[in-house]
């Protein structure tokens, strides 16, 4: 019995010896994977800003993007991927499938421009009419491509399939529904799904959380008889508001400029912008026949009190003795936003932190109020993050606050997005 146990604890001794000399090759094999993403990244660094700053010379508004869709196929047939385009619009997906079998995670950049006719301070000026890149989607674009060439340079270490999905029409919030109406996820199995956008964090910066990125968006309407003099509805409609309206300690979580505040900003524990609700300053009143309208977006972030705004509505009505003139109130428009998937979240931010450090990746602590993303439809359906990437270079007075006249990006956050997000998917697949 002594010479059984004894031979026991040596071949368990041996087995733990084994198991742990397999652990460390396989750390010391991940670790020169990630030296691999960023030697590779700094490789195809300059070809990347080349790429961006074509798609920004040539920008393509929501459902027009037909040279983005060829731009972006080209590529990803040089690098020997497989590409789908009988989706949905100019949408184009690339397949990269590892030589090992495992999960199926996707990537989704958005590729349209916006209407804009502002001021492009670059040497790379928008040649198209009435269209510009001052949303980032070219930024985005250029860091999905990058994502794909680094990883298809490692593909004998892939294990499972990384789908690049570009995404047409997200600023008319028509694309992703298009696509998944359209039978994409019949097309492709996703297990998980992730993103970026761009803002005015600083550059080399990576924001994310858990649950809400940006305010829920609801837009209202509120219907009464036309007896009311223009005098009396304007007055209605500011006492409608000042009810709504709801901000920390007299803040002013409208002033996107104060996002990247250090103390009251996203970054901030103290942040103004994690329990608000913002009615837009001026309601948009039209007066028509027998009845009077009157339409105001709001920005909540507390998905509970969303409930709350009808009845309040009503009641101020109530109060300035206008019951008798009320025909109805309700939402006639509300999109659904960007909420991460807890599990996921944490997951990426531990990996992010172990590679690249943990000052890469900063906490979210509110929800951006204006914006939103329809990323959020294709999370209705798999699990998936959606991160805040710094494209801001302050030393510079280089601002990247989307869809603002003067906005730029400091192209080193194209770097920056491709190395993490290569090994971010590297590791998730494993």
């Amino acid at each position: 019995m002594k010479k059984q146990i004894i031979l026991s604890l040596i071949v368990l001794t041996i087995v733990s010896c084994a198991s742990n000399i397999a652990y460390g090759q396989d750390k010391k094999s991940e670790t020169l994977i990630h030296e691999s993403i960023r030697l590779e990244t700094d490789k195809i660094l300059d070809k990347l800003i080349e790429i961006r700053r074509d798609f920004h010379k040539y920008p393509e508004v929501s459902s027009e993007e037909k040279r983005t869709q060829e731009v972006i196929k080209k590529h990803l047939l040089e690098l020997g991927f497989q590409v789908e385009t009988d989706i949905y619009g100019y949408a184009i997906v690339g397949i990269l499938e590892g030589d090992k079998k495992g999960k199926k995670i996707a990537w989704r950049a958005d590729m349209d421009a916006l209407p804009d006719n502002s001021p492009d301070n670059v040497d790379f000026k928008s040649i198209i009419q009435g269209a510009k890149h001052s949303c980032g989607h070219d930024v985005h674009l250029a860091i999905a491509l990058g994502i794909a060439e680094v990883l298809s340079k490692n593909k004998s270490s892939l294990q499972g399939t990384v789908y690049f999905i570009f995404q047409p029409e997200e600023e008319t919030f028509e694309g992703a529904k298009g696509m998944l109406d359209n039978k994409l996820l019949t097309k492709f199995e996703i297990d998980e799904i992730y993103g970026l956008h761009i803002i005015p964090l600083q550059v080399g910066q990576i924001m994310v959380k858990p649950n809400e990125m940006y305010a829920y968006q609801k837009e209202v309407r509120i219907e009464l008889k036309n007896t009311l003099s223009q005098e009396e509805t304007k007055e209605l409609a500011t006492k409608i508001r000042n009810s709504l309206v709801r901000a920390k300690d007299g803040s002013k979580p409208w002033e996107l400029q104060l996002l990247v505040d250090p103390e009251i900003g996203l970054a901030s524990p103290n942040s103004i912008f994690k329990d608000f609700l913002i009615a837009e300053e001026n309601f948009r009143i039209h007066s028509e026949n027998d009845k009077i309208q009157i339409d105001a977006q709001l920005y909540e972030t507390d998905s509970a009190r969303l409930q709350n705004i009808i009845p309040i509505i009503k009641q101020v009505i109530k109060d300035q003795k206008y019951s008798s003139q009320l025909l109805s109130v309700s939402f006639i428009r509300g999109n659904p936003i960007v909420i991460n998937d807890p599990k996921l979240t944490n997951a990426s931010i531990d990996i992010l932190s172990n590679i690249y450090g943990k000052q890469i990746v900063a906490t979210c602590y509110g929800q951006v109020p204006y914006s939103n993303d329809d990323f959020a439809y294709f999370q209705q359906k798999i699990p998936g993050v959606y991160f805040f990437l710094g494209g801001s270079n302050f030393e510079k007075g280089i601002i990247s606050m989307p869809h603002f006249p003067n906005y730029g990006v400091d192209e080193e956050c194209i770097k920056i997005g491709v190395k993490t997000f290569s090994s971010l998917i590297f590791e998730r697949l494993q």
